[in-house]
């Protein structure tokens, strides 16, 4: 079972990293370039900070998608998803289906190029629908991250 705690660990801090990357992001660096607080320019702004992270999330994102299957595989846990009771369970792969998909597909490949031009037209229009982007997928996260604490240890809303 070391195999499956070392597997857990590994989990807990790809989640952290990458969702505590996605919290710093919409509560603090997009209000702050919305703001002008990192100059005047905030597509250069967001992207000094934005290119740093991007790498550290997809690594995150990766380590909790193989820890996560991983898991599934050894502890035999298909059946959760059986279960209404492991809602949670369905909220974590869902929401790892689409960072994964934003991460390695929309942003790469569709939002690096629109983005930079519509941020330079109309960059308050833009970081505006950033930010509210973001907070859902922050909303969405802390809901599924405490979902998936409490109904871990044997909380269950249904």
């Amino acid at each position: 079972m070391n195999d499956v705690i070392f597997a857990r660990a590994l989990h807990v801090l790809g989640v952290v990293i990458w969702i505590g990357g996605v919290a710093m992001s919409t509560t603090i660096v997009l209000p702050a370039i919305r703001r002008g607080d990192l100059g005047p320019d905030w597509l250069q702004a967001f992207h000094a900070i934005e290119r740093r992270f991007s790498r550290q999330a997809r690594i995150a994102a990766i380590v909790v998608g193989a820890t996560g299957l991983y898991m599934l595989a050894r502890l035999d846990l298909w059946g959760r998803f059986t279960s209404s009771h492991f809602w949670w369970m369905h909220a974590m792969v869902s929401l790892w289906l689409v960072f994964a998909f934003v991460l390695f597909v929309g942003e790469p490949l569709i939002v690096a190029r629109r983005f930079k031009s519509w941020a330079t037209a109309t960059p308050r229009n833009a970081f505006t629908w950033m930010y509210w982007g973001h907070l859902v997928l922050l909303t969405l996260s802390l809901i599924t991250i405490f979902g998936a604490v409490a109904g871990s240890q044997g909380w269950t809303i249904f």
